[in-house]
């Protein structure tokens, strides 16, 4: 039978998969309690249907993709919904967070006694055709997941620990928003001391390619900046207060942090960026 797939919330990420969802005739649920208008429209576009809380647990899958910061105060939010359920969602667990912290929700749904699956995604939210988004799942129950490669999603179940997939995103997302803070870090550096247009001559001819990168991560992450605050204090986490590494990824949060205010453009750092690339 096709399963029925529940998913919190409709954001880029959330719309993208339950629109690859629904073309592939199964049904989406959601919840738009207290969503903004954009997500309405996402939801819908999407052909995601709007329930309560409470009819969410009849779904065969529960997906939980929201900001970091908000994973697991949504599993909290969802427990006594889900205990009192009779029928019982595998809860999967997609957001970007660090074991320990994927750990802290497991024990959240344990209460519930719905299995749990822990997931992260990488790639962009999917488009019709695309085959660049892929859902990394582990825990005794992520075999079941792989019921969705049925219905347009691409599921990698990866053997070992339940925390198993949470370690490779942060991994992953290390190694790209990092790279991306970086390079913000050193063209913000470059501005300021005047080097800027040299800087962006040497890497146009020694590097072309790490110019085309962040000519095209950087612009791309104002957007999301506000959502990988959390994100890579996740991260800095996973590498660990031992490490001096630490400090460098959550000095990254810190841009990020700063970067997300900037949106009015009164520290102008996202407009110097902008000269920088456009120069």
């Amino acid at each position: 039978m096709t399963p029925t797939v529940a998913i919190i919330a409709p954001g880029s990420m959330g719309a993208g998969i339950g629109q690859r969802l629904t073309e592939n005739k199964v049904t989406v649920l959601t919840s738009l309690l207290g969503r903004s208008e954009a997500s309405v429209k996402r939801a819908r576009d999407a052909g995601m249907q709007a329930v309560d809380e409470r009819s969410l647990a009849e779904a065969d899958f529960l997906l939980s993709i929201v900001p970091p910061g908000e994973a697991l105060a949504l599993a909290r939010q969802l427990a006594p919904v889900l205990t009192a359920a009779n029928k019982k969602p595998i809860y999967v667990e997609c957001n970007a967070i660090s074991p320990p912290t994927m750990l802290k929700i497991a024990d959240v749904i344990a209460t519930t006694g719905c299995p749990f699956v822990g997931a992260g995604i990488i790639g962009p939210p999917p488009k019709p055709g695309s085959t660049n988004t892929k859902i990394y799942a582990s825990g005794p129950a992520a075999k079941d997941l792989t019921r969705l490669n049925n219905y347009g999603l691409i599921i990698r179940v990866l053997e070992g620990s339940l925390t198993a997939a949470s370690a490779l995103k942060m991994s992953y997302a290390g190694i790209t928003k990092g790279v991306t803070a970086l390079g913000a870090t050193m063209m913000l550096a470059a501005t300021r001391g005047g080097s800027a247009e040299a800087l962006k001559a040497e890497l146009a001819e020694s590097r072309p390619d790490l110019l085309r990168y962040l000519s095209s991560q950087v612009p791309a992450m104002y957007s999301k900046a506000y959502r990988w605050v959390a994100e890579l204090d996740e991260i800095a986490a996973f590498v660990g207060d031992d490490y001096a590494e630490h400090d460098m990824l959550a000095a990254a949060a810190r841009l990020y942090e700063r970067l997300a205010d900037d949106v009015d453009g009164k520290k102008d750092e996202i407009g110097a960026l902008d000269r920088f690339l456009k120069s």
